[in-house]
């Protein structure tokens, strides 16, 4: 049915009844006879075609017409691509979810990704259990962790109500950069080898886990427990 409206839009040889035409091509445009447009058309094998009926007079090109549809719907298919809407997707946590659902979850995150959805992951707390939201941060920190090869976090972890939202975005095809661990062991490798070692940071002092978790207060026993369970 869409095929047929593009192909409706234009007439085409003998369904082009105007007196004269103007032909337009890469030399310019000339005015003449509709009739002697249609035989040039006829000798040069193409189609006369109408582009713009409403110009005055009607503007037409000589052309084939078959090639010409092809190339009106791939446009009509490359615009439609560039106007989909962007869909976000949720993702839902319990505070307490385990390894094997968190791993579901995560799978399915990185294709809503990779599909150019954004992504909106919540931590669900019921009754007594937002007494574990900072395990709650936690969680969604380390779910933008895992996500960074294909994701940037656009909204760090807030607390609306009864759930914790975080929000991350798609990064653009052919920008994949290392993830925030990765630059940050480099970094204190690099550190590691320019300072002395009495004067490195011990366990305790370093932000646990680096990157988005450095950013977030929360205690290192909280950490500690959703570390293990990595």
């Amino acid at each position: 049915m869409k095929n047929d409206n593009i192909k409706n839009q234009y007439r085409v040889n003998e369904q082009i009844r105007v007196r004269e035409v103007r032909i337009v091509s890469e030399g310019g445009s000339t005015v003449m006879p509709t009739r002697q447009a249609m035989d040039m058309a006829r000798e040069q094998g193409v189609d006369l075609v109408e582009i713009s009926p409403n110009a005055n007079p009607p503007v037409c090109r000589l052309i084939d017409y078959s090639k010409f549809l092809y190339q009106q719907k791939r446009r009509a298919k490359e615009l439609k691509a560039k106007q989909a809407k962007v869909e976000v997707k949720e993702i839902r946590f319990g505070p307490q979810t385990d390894e094997h659902d968190y791993q579901f979850k995560l799978k399915h995150a990185k294709e809503f990704l990779e599909d150019g959805n954004k992504v909106r992951a919540y931590v669900f707390f019921r009754g007594r259990s937002i007494l574990f939201k900072e395990q709650g941060e936690v969680l969604l920190l380390r779910f933008a962790n895992d996500l960074e090869e294909v994701g940037k976090v656009e909204h760090m972890p807030s607390l609306e109500g009864k759930k914790m939202f975080i929000y991350i975005a798609p990064k653009k095809s052919g920008t994949v950069k290392k993830s925030q661990q990765a630059m940050d062991k480099e970094r204190k490798a690099a550190a590691a080898k320019e300072a002395p070692a009495a004067e490195a940071p011990t366990e305790a002092e370093a932000p646990a886990g680096g990157g988005l978790f450095a950013n977030a207060k929360i205690s290192p026993e909280a950490l500690k427990k959703l570390k293990g369970g990595e």
